[in-house]
């Protein structure tokens, strides 16, 4: 994530064109995350319900990892950030649910902060592997136009590595329940099979979402809506305006590296602030948390806009690793406790589409706004990403306080 849109302008991209490139990727979240949470429902066999869409998912997206800085044209790196992510959400999406499954719901919001915790270590380490094998191992070669740093290079290849082993130690190492009645189970699993009846279940189930999930959504979308404003353009900003580089570079190469320091700064405060999380969540509801946390990543996304030294932005990273440790965790904490446990993966499946919706707008639509709007400065993107974060730090006030409450909400009521 943290070097894709540097990839896209290593092959030649243009500043406005990088939000289209991405595309793809939250297209295919749309259909893969709701169909990938219903089937995995209605699966069980020797590996369990969620554990084979985890392997699976985990080889796929390992493949494509190692393929992605070979990448020789943009329209190849876009085609493989498409694999990618659709791969990452056949492990991810499961895993959300298998959270839930594996937890009674007073221990939700912890297990969700724990599953926070490790995500912000392993993404505090990926992000900053470029500037490590580059300062501290050597790794280095001039990009050009049309070339890929080695140092980006092996950056993915290790992730590939350490992606699939940690899944298949999740994989071998962890024991799933079985349905409570297998009888009733396989009923259901023959009345609901087939891709269309999936679909069908999946638009029925977006129009029966429970009132808290629709309140939830709301938060969703803005949340990821700034998200995705500060991953396509946080760190050209920081090459081109910070650093001052051109595409191809030295400048560009180093601004870029730092822009991966910061992801990992704020990937590693979302690792440290998990813990606090831990204490926090038996002291203060949910909705109050995320409120505050989302609030702090508004703030540090505004602050970092009018930041002229590198290592100041730094401290704006702190203030969006509060947010991301707060995405991670309290939104899926809050949901947990309003939908049914037997279509877990379900819900949480119908519960990403306003993840990858506002993905998709920011896709197709951020583009022009850059050009139109924003001066094609990336900077600017990432303000406007900062205005939508505290306005979804708002948002949560307006959801009702059910989602603090362990076995009140259930699906379909309060329509």
């Amino acid at each position: 994530m943290a070097n894709m849109s540097a990839i896209y302008q290593y092959l030649g991209a243009e500043e406005q064109d990088i939000a289209f490139l991405w595309l793809a990727a939250p297209l295919t979240g749309l259909i893969v995350q709701p169909l990938i949470g219903y089937f995995s429902d209605r699966t069980w066999g020797r590996l369990g319900r969620r554990r084979p869409y985890f392997l699976v998912g985990a080889i796929l997206s390992s493949i494509a990892l190692i393929a992605m800085p070979n990448s020789g044209a943009v329209w190849m790196a876009a085609g493989l950030l498409w694999i990618l992510d659709a791969s990452v959400n056949v492990t991810m999406e499961p895993f959300r649910a298998f959270v839930g499954d594996m937890l009674p719901k007073e221990q939700h919001k912890s297990g969700f902060a724990m599953q926070s915790l490790l995500i912000g270590l392993g993404a505090v380490l990926s992000s900053a592997l470029p500037y490590i094998l580059t300062n501290w191992f050597g790794v280095t070669d001039e990009a050009g136009t049309g070339r890929i740093p080695h140092a980006v290079q092996l950056a993915f290849y290790i992730g590939a590595f350490i992606f699939f082993i940690a899944v298949l130690y999740t994989v071998l190492t962890t024991k799933e329940y079985p349905p409570d009645d297998p009888v009733a189970f396989a009923k259901m699993k023959a009345e609901s099979a087939g891709v269309g009846r999936a679909f069908t279940e999946i638009f029925r189930g977006i129009g029966a979402m429970p009132r808290t999930m629709k309140q939830l959504a709301i938060v969703q979308f803005f949340t990821w809506f700034a998200l995705f404003c500060m991953w396509i353009y946080f760190v050209p900003a920081v090459a081109t305006k910070i650093f001052g580089g051109e595409p191809g570079s030295s400048e560009f190469q180093r601004g870029t590296e730092w822009g991966g320091v910061c992801f990992s700064v704020y990937n590693g405060t979302a690792f440290v602030f998990a813990f606090a999380l831990l204490a926090l969540v038996n002291r203060f509801s949910a909705r109050a948390i995320h409120s505050v946390c989302l609030m702090a990543g508004g703030v540090g996304l505004v602050l970092a806009t009018f930041v002229l030294e590198p290592k100041v932005l730094l401290v704006s990273m702190v203030l969006v690793g509060v947010a991301w440790a707060s995405i991670l965790s309290m939104p899926y904490a809050m949901l947990a406790n309003s939908i049914p446990a037997e279509r877990m993966g379900f819900y949480m499946g119908v519960f990403n589409f306003f993840i990858v919706i506002p993905q998709i707008l920011a896709s197709l639509g951020l583009g022009l706004v850059m050009k139109h709007l924003l001066g094609a400065n990336p900077m600017n993107a990432v303000l406007l990403g900062g205005g939508t974060m505290l306005l979804a730090g708002f948002c949560v006030s307006l959801v009702s306080k059910e989602v603090d409450e362990f076995g009140t909400a259930r699906a379909g009521e309060n329509q």
